[in-house]
């Protein structure tokens, strides 16, 4: 078997395959409270600057780094282990609140159905941390990779599911029957979880188990939300691997902002874009998420994370092709197919490197903090995309996002030459301490 070949048995892993219905379970809800929802607010009547509100029930996905310690510490509400306890609870839980939201009528209870909305979001956020937390803790390090790929192509059919799957039934059956199906899809996490296996909870310092009172509520908050921060600030060059982190996808995020608009300016329909981007974008970033877990099996995480980025700093490219070429449907083929399948890659690079600087005693809080780091990154930034876009123009504009990254990578390569000098360092002197 050739090495390549070899890594791409990686898939075939029995927990890289659980991996996928999680995936699924992970993206299903997000559209529910996001587009499928203002869809729903629109068809029923309800105005512009109400459905426009409804975007604040999303806010617990960037927050969920602040009760991720809770998930982290806490015993979970099912006897079935720290992570499948707690999975399986927020899931027969989240299915209750869409089946809830399903029967609510726009028109009479928008604000019971505002409420119920942020409940399924806040719930959706609580299961990404458990999902993220799992993930990593069942896989092994060479498998982050694959398993990175695995998360975001389930993630990506349940978009599909959530967002075109769900307007068609609800044009034919109503907007009960679409929630209700989508809640009952939720079914497939929580058979992932309960055939699944469960972490080992890691060795630990035992608890205060003889303290009470305030003494016994500090030493749990030194635990429980002091102790993910201090154990990754123990590690070398963490504000330097916060940094890389912040910017990696930057590039990506500004030229993802603006290309609507780009397209929209050069001519093209709604329908052109809408049927380019669902066909030729959902099969691209499913590839790409293949190949960017396949890249992490075969070369390792950090050359991995490097080559994916410089390839999606490389795609940005393709806008400038489109901005020059104009109204031409093979161009914008091609440039929805570049950005997707090279952001994917770099995606699956990025969520394995992340995993991997995860310590197995706060997984969830620290996955939490981190991915929530990288989403800010990307907000910051492509939020000043179209003041640039105005100032620069498309060409130039485009060709800054394929640079804007660069800094981030650089990072990277000093971080990865550090981390061999150090192994090689280890090396050197573990045989002379044994041999004296």
């Amino acid at each position: 078997m050739t090495p390549w070949r070899a890594s791409l048995a990686v898939y075939s892993d029995r927990r890289v395959l659980l991996i996928l219905p999680m995936g699924f379970a992970s993206g299903l809800p997000l559209l529910l409270t996001f587009s499928t929802l203002s869809a729903w607010l629109a068809s029923a009547g309800v105005s512009r600057s109400a459905i426009g509100a409804f975007a604040l029930v999303g806010t617990p996905y960037a927050l969920k780094f602040a009760w991720s310690p809770l998930i982290d510490r806490l015993a979970p509400p099912l006897p079935l282990g720290r992570r499948r306890g707690w999975g399986v609870a927020i899931q027969l839980a989240l299915i209750v609140a869409i089946l809830a939201m399903g029967l609510c009528d726009p028109k009479r209870d928008l604000a019971v159905m505002g409420i119920i909305a942020l409940i399924v979001a806040f719930l959706s956020a609580s299961q990404d941390i458990v999902i993220d937390a799992w993930r990593v803790e069942i896989l092994a390090p060479d498998q982050q990779g694959p398993g990175a790929a695995m998360i975001q192509t389930g993630y990506r059919i349940a978009m599909l599911a959530a967002g075109a799957g769900a307007l068609i039934i609800a044009a034919r059956a109503g907007w009960f029957a679409a929630y209700a199906t989508m809640a009952a899809l939720l079914v497939v996490g929580l058979v992932g979880f309960l055939f699944g296996p469960e972490p080992p909870v890691p060795v630990e310092v035992p608890p205060a188990a003889r303290v009470r009172g305030w003494e016994a509520l500090r030493t749990w908050l030194a635990t429980a939300v002091e102790g993910p921060f201090a154990d990754f600030m123990r590690r070398p060059l963490w504000p330097l691997i916060l940094l890389s982190v912040l910017g990696y996808k930057m590039g990506e995020a500004m030229a993802g902002v603006m290309s609507m608009p780009l397209y929209v300016s050069l001519g093209f329909s709604l329908e052109e874009i809408a049927a380019v981007s669902k066909l030729v974008g959902f099969f691209a970033t499913i590839v790409g998420a293949i190949l960017g877990g396949l890249v992490a099996a075969r070369l390792g995480v950090m050359r991995a994370l490097i080559l994916c980025g410089l390839l999606q700093s490389a795609g940005n490219l393709f806008y400038v092709l489109q901005a020059i070429g104009g109204h031409r449907l093979d161009y914008l083929a091609l440039c929805v197919a570049a950005e997707n399948i090279t952001g994917a890659m770099a995606g699956a690079a990025l969520v394995a490197y992340l995993s991997n600087l995860c310590s197995p005693a706060f997984t969830a809080t620290q996955y939490a903090l981190l991915s929530s780091l990288s989403a800010v990154g990307r907000t910051l930034v492509a939020s000043s995309g179209g003041v640039m876009a105005d100032r620069l123009g498309w060409v130039s504009f485009f060709m800054l996002t394929t640079v804007v990254t660069i800094p981030a990578l650089l990072l990277l390569i000093w971080i990865a030459r550090k981390d061999v000098a150090a192994s090689e360092r280890d090396a050197t002197t573990v045989p002379a301490s044994t041999a004296s």
